[in-house]
């Protein structure tokens, strides 16, 4: 036999490592020891404690989003927290989970995972030594080569001595393989063997919390969010926690927590209506003063809520921040109104000029749509509400006309105009249709005074809105 297939069919028996000599698990290797409390991580905070994360935390910009449970049952009940990103030790986080991952592969997938390696890699092995092209054989082994170099980095450094031993056998193989298919040139990179980084130390792993541990870290989880509505929900669980498992905890220690708790959710409660009735008197008078165009009246209330909130001690930074920014749309509008007005006082004679000569336009709309009314509903026209009925539009036409509307006026006026045609095109389509007893042509009379009648009120509400000191809206 071939020596290059000799040393294939050696290093196969090698590997082979039957699942019977499998090495139990390592105790203690995720924190808890078992399958279900492997995904119990651990959230450091910078004040040196830490509590449980069920499962990976999360960096989302400079916040640090977990679950947390709530008590030490088998499937505990879960709290999202949210925390800033400045009360968690993310370095010594991170560190402990990359230890948490590894310790719990080590106890779970590793020898499974090497168990497989090992016998496909020896089927490799057994394919290459019933291969006759040399060439082919040499390709699948250096194959098998490249995935071995690789695994141990991508598994925690699992068996790493066994498989630089493989390598060391498998380099063997390649140069005997070289050799006979005559290739003298040999890469060095089959016989260099890059010394795997050392398994993570430094950050121990933690066993699960006891039931008193879990609540008091529900309470330092409280005390590090920067939301009042979060931080209540997590005083309440805690307090659900001692509730529900009384029997399992300190007397002294449950009275006393328990106590606490509720001593500081009364304060928070006390606090919120502090807020709450600050928001609800400040945004009333801003109102107001917005409304009257007071810039400088909601300016003062700006300053007026900041002084406020260092006498409650900045507890509500969410509901300030809220506040302050409804405070600042307020104050937009107080200006933009303050603006309009400014305008519309530097206009006044135009628009008082302009008030005066449209009064008699607008009145006479007024007269007439009477008229306009039974012909939109079909309720009859005698022949003289006709006559008088086209006069007035003639009328109120050549009265628009001859006035010259300023500019923010202008579309309002159009407006009218196209009302005092439409109210002249319905006199004659109902004309028409009177004489011809023609009912479709009365429905087109009707149309058209439905639309002299919309748009000369509109125009009219428009003109009277702009004539008057311009509002908040």
């Amino acid at each position: 036999m071939h020596k290059g297939t000799v040393a294939a069919a050696l290093l196969a028996a090698v590997l082979l490592v039957p699942a019977s000599t499998r090495p139990a698990a390592a105790a203690g290797g995720a924190p808890g020891g078992n399958d279900e409390s492997a995904t119990l991580l651990r959230v450091f905070l910078r004040d040196g404690t830490s509590v449980v994360s069920y499962g990976e935390p999360a960096q989302v910009g400079d916040r640090v989003v977990f679950s947390m449970p709530t008590a030490t049952t088998p499937n505990p009940p879960l709290h999202l927290v949210n925390l800033p990103l400045d009360k968690v030790d993310w370095v010594r986080t991170d560190r402990y989970a990359a230890a948490a991952r590894r310790a719990h592969y080590l106890a779970t997938r590793a020898e499974l995972d090497y168990t497989e390696l090992s016998n496909r890699l020896a089927q490799t092995l057994t394919d290459v030594a019933s291969m006759s092209d040399s060439t082919q054989r040499l390709a699948t082994v250096e194959k098998a080569r490249a995935a071995l170099t690789e695994w141990p980095e991508a598994h925690y450094n699992y068996r790493q001595s066994e498989v630089r031993q493989m390598l060391g056998m498998l380099d063997e193989a390649i140069a005997d393989l070289r050799a006979a298919s005559g290739r003298g040139r040999f890469d060095i990179s089959l016989s260099a063997f890059t010394e795997p980084p050392p398994p993570p130390t430094g950050e121990p792993l933690l066993p699960p919390p006891t039931l008193m541990e879990s609540i008091q870290q529900v309470l330092s989880t409280a005390r590090a969010v920067d939301n009042s509505i979060e931080r209540a929900a997590l005083l309440s669980a805690a307090l659900v926690a001692i509730d529900r498992d009384k029997d399992g905890l300190p007397s002294d220690w449950a009275t006393a927590t328990r106590a606490a708790i509720q001593q500081t959710l009364a304060a928070e409660r006390s606090v919120d209506a502090s807020y709450r009735g600050l928001t609800t008197s400040t945004l009333a008078v801003a109102d107001r003063r917005a409304r009257v165009a007071d810039v400088r009246g909601v300016e003062r209330l700006l300053s007026r809520v900041q002084l406020r909130d260092r006498e409650l001690g900045t507890q509500r930074p969410e509901a300030v921040a809220s506040l302050v920014a409804a405070l600042e749309s307020k104050l937009d509008a107080a200006r933009r109104l303050r603006l309009a007005r400014d305008r519309w006082e530097l206009r006044l004679p135009v628009l008082v000029e302009y008030g005066t000569a449209i009064r008699a336009p607008m009145a006479l709309f007024m007269q007439l749509k009477p008229a306009l009314e039974n012909i939109k509903s079909l309720a009859g026209s005698s022949p003289a509400s006709l006559r008088l009925l086209q006069d007035g539009a003639t009328r109120l036409t050549g009265l628009l006309q001859a006035i010259s509307p300023p500019d923010e006026l202008s579309a309002a006026h159009a407006l009218m105009s196209s009302a005092a045609q439409l109210a002249a095109n319905a006199v004659s389509v109902r004309r028409e249709a009177v004489m011809a007893n023609d009912m479709d042509r009365a429905w087109n009379a009707s149309s058209a005074a439905a639309g002299a009648l919309m748009l000369g009120t509109r125009a009219r509400t428009e003109i009277l809105q702009l004539l008057r000191p311009p509002r908040l809206q």
